[in-house]
């Protein structure tokens, strides 16, 4: 009898334990799968954070004038998430926006441990990058010490999500880790346009190629004024943050103080650069697409004179619309590196655009729709002078050759008349 109940004790003893070591192994079990569930809840949440990437009117899908493409990888889908195979470690695709995550030590790899310095602002330092796949980017890193700069990293992130054009510079990536935070953009090998303007290492901009910047440019603004949805303010046009790709076309870049229009109009403290600031902005810290406008016509006389703001651009635009009216006489303050060569017509027509969008009065300014019909008007004009001088030059080359052939059609009928002459 004691011996049953001894052997009743033991199994129910084991029994317990067994149950124990179960419930156990079950509960690290549900826990295990419970924190694999939140890193793919968490994963989806972040995707949702940035917008969706929406192609506008003239947009363009090529994102770099390198002949190869962004990043590639091949993904594979586990539980729901999109991982990277393959890629940078760390790094996956923020599917909602089309959005590269790089990790910091693959950037730091390709920079050469951040020393290909390339560039200096506000926001940080910019680095030129070889990326493993052998495409060419720019990194700009933000100040560790910059507050503002932080604010513009998400803006530019949540902005160049879904804004895609063939004149804006494209955002192909970003980093935040270890306490950085890093913004990928196309390399555009030809640098900024006040490089051009300014720097004596490169060659004086034509006056063809300053006309065909100018309307790059207002082809960008006017996506953003016009194509994007909801539409955006720039907020610092200026030559410094026009950026050349290898044929030289022009894109809008630095989307740091942007804003979608209708958002936060009115400012308390004024951003962007002296010189390129609309006077109605600075006085009543209210900020439309008119003000770009302003920040354009700038720019414009920038192109006719070579020469910035704080060089006393506008004070010499002043001074010259005395003369002029705001219409012709504007090829005294052309740029004395163009050594007179360009045409004057063009010149006081691209002037008097910019006239009209540096007046004081917003309302008063033209909107960047009429201002890129303007330009592409000047183009066309040119274009089209070009097709008739090249049909008179071939007119007359026919002519000439017709001439040729019925004076030596009339010098065979002359010599046949003396020898019919002499043999009578």
């Amino acid at each position: 009898m004691k011996a049953k109940s001894s052997g009743l004790i033991i199994g129910i003893s084991i029994g317990v334990v067994i149950g124990a070591l179960l419930a156990i192994i079950g509960l690290l079990c549900f826990r295990f799968h419970r924190k694999r569930s939140q890193i793919g809840n968490s994963s989806s949440r972040r995707a949702a954070t940035i917008p969706i990437r929406a192609n506008g009117a003239d947009s363009c899908t090529v994102l770099s004038d390198s002949s190869i493409g962004t990043e590639s990888s091949r993904t594979s889908i586990h539980n729901g998430i999109l991982s990277w195979i393959g890629g940078p470690r760390k790094s996956h695709v923020v599917a909602a926006s089309g959005i590269l995550e790089y990790s910091y030590k693959d950037l730091q790899k390709a920079t050469c441990n951040f020393t290909s310095a390339i560039g200096k602002g506000a926001f940080g330092s910019v680095y030129k990058a070889q990326m493993t796949t052998g495409e060419t980017v720019a990194v700009k890193v933000l100040a560790t010490n910059s507050k503002q700069g932080e604010k513009e990293f998400h803006t530019e992130v949540m902005l160049l999500g879904r804004l895609h054009h063939r004149n804006l510079v494209n955002l192909v990536g970003y980093c935040a880790e270890k306490g950085q935070h890093m913004l990928i953009y196309v390399y555009m090998s030809k640098g900024s346009l006040s490089s051009h303007l300014y720097s004596e290492k490169h060659e004086t901009l034509s006056w063809s190629l300053r006309v065909q910047i100018a309307l790059d440019v207002a082809r960008g603004l006017e996506y953003l004024h016009d194509g994007a949805v909801p539409p955006v303010i720039h907020r610092d046009i200026k030559s410094s943050n026009i950026l050349l790709d290898q044929s030289m076309g022009a894109r809008v870049a630095d989307f740091g103080l942007s804003r979608e229009d209708m958002l936060n109009r009115n400012a308390t403290n004024i951003q962007g650069t002296f010189g390129y600031l609309d006077p109605e902005y600075i006085s009543t810290r209210a900020f439309t697409k008119k003000s770009d406008v302003y920040s354009f016509g700038v720019l414009l006389f920038e192109l006719i004179a070579g020469r910035n703001p704080l060089q006393g651009l506008l004070e010499l635009v002043e001074l010259a619309s005395l003369n002029t009216g705001g219409q012709v006489g504007w090829e005294e303050i052309a740029d004395p590196h163009l050594d007179g060569k360009f045409d004057e017509r063009e010149l006081n027509d691209m002037a008097a655009l910019a006239y009209k969008c540096v007046n004081r009065s917003p309302r008063k300014r033209p909107a960047m729709r009429d201002t890129v019909q303007v330009l592409s008007h000047i183009l066309k004009t040119r274009h089209e002078k070009k097709r008739s001088a090249s049909e008179v030059v071939i007119a007359t080359g026919q002519s000439d050759r017709q001439n040729s052939m019925n004076g030596e059609h009339c010098r065979a009928e002359s010599l046949d008349s003396t020898a019919d002459y002499v043999d009578v």
